[in-house]
């Protein structure tokens, strides 16, 4: 199993600090979201079934012509591999683990790849594969630039693979238009943006003829009907979304000033998450911890991820964990 943000009883355990008493900022998850509806009896009695309108809100909300719902966009990282025998896979990097490991897991043959490496390599790619914006850099590629990629790829039959577990809040950047040409693949992240990581949706959006073959791989009722329910509310509350998203675009500002200002400027980032760069970065790390604050280490590159506070409360403590960081980071200049 790989490490990922959000292991807060682990946590809790090792630094002896009750679950209640954290600040959780490891995950990119919005950390509220607004009133759920009702889930009525029959949604929990009954087997899903694909007439409720779920889908139908989906299409409309991401702007795509055909799309298939999964149990969290992670079910399609592992599920897409298998649609294709060995080949040559391109993974723009560095960047979320699991889509490495499911297509080394599947025999495929992967490269670890730069940004700028990609139009020299793309001609020996059966698959180009990358997360926009990125995770957890917060990296951010152009359309237009992808759009060619995928023209060459599809070609020769290769695919493009673009997930966009981090577009809500940025959707004109999204190649969901165009997802209905065969050959591009956008995965869709449901639970990041709403605040329902609990809720394990996401969304494959692809050609018909794709996602019928990947239906098939996963299975009936792949979607509880309790989520189903719950998206397809969230899906047309138009209203609630542009609330939401104004609330986290600010925040995401708000937080890159306060790690600015504390001597931990941003090197990328999106409204859900900053990306710190420091040579610091797993002290900062410890001593958060020590008080009960939880951040996203990324040693190899030393690195830190920080999402959202929940509340003002939760913003307060990130400041004061914060100030106590600064002889940390001051002992950088000291040294240079």
């Amino acid at each position: 199993m790989l490490e990922h943000g959000g292991r807060l009883r682990a946590a809790a355990q090792r630094y002896g600090i009750a679950l209640e008493d954290w600040l959780d900022l490891s995950t990119g998850v919005a950390p509220y979201g607004w009133t759920l509806p009702m889930v009525p009896a029959e949604a929990w009695a009954r087997l899903p079934e694909v007439e409720d309108g779920l889908e139908a809100a989906a299409r409309d909300y991401y702007g795509a012509a055909s799309l298939l719902p999964v149990a969290g966009s992670q079910a399609a990282i592992q599920a897409l591999p298998r649609l294709r025998k060995p080949c040559n896979v391109g993974i723009v990097a560095p960047t979320y683990a699991e889509h490495e490991a499911a297509w080394r897991n599947e025999g495929h043959r992967v490269l670890t790849l730069s940004e700028g490496a990609v139009p020299r390599a793309l001609p020996q790619l059966d698959v180009l594969l990358l997360v926009n914006p990125n995770n957890p850099t917060g990296r951010l590629v152009e359309s237009l630039r992808l759009l060619d990629w995928h023209d060459q790829l599809a070609e020769r039959g290769g695919w493009l693979v673009v997930d966009e577990a981090f577009m809500d809040c940025a959707p004109e950047h999204s190649l969901a238009a165009y997802s209905d040409m065969p050959g591009l693949i956008v995965l869709r992240s449901f639970g990041k943006f709403f605040g329902l990581a609990g809720l394990r949706l996401g969304f494959v959006l692809a050609a018909q003829a794709l996602l019928d073959e990947l239906q098939v791989l996963l299975g009936p009722w792949a979607v509880s009907g309790p989520a189903r329910h719950v998206a397809r509310h969230l899906l047309v509350d138009g209203e609630g979304q542009h609330r939401q998203r104004q609330r986290l675009l600010a925040d995401g500002a708000r937080l890159a000033t306060l790690l600015r200002n504390n001597g931990l400027p941003p090197s990328g980032g999106s409204a859900l998450f900053q990306f710190c760069c420091t040579r610091r970065a797993i002290p900062c790390a410890e001593l958060l911890a020590r008080r009960g604050i939880l951040v996203r280490l990324f040693a190899e590159l030393d690195s830190l991820r920080f999402g959202l506070p929940a509340d003002e409360v939760g913003w307060q403590r990130l400041e004061q964990g914060l100030q106590a960081c600064a002889p940390i980071l001051a002992s950088i200049e000291e040294a240079t």
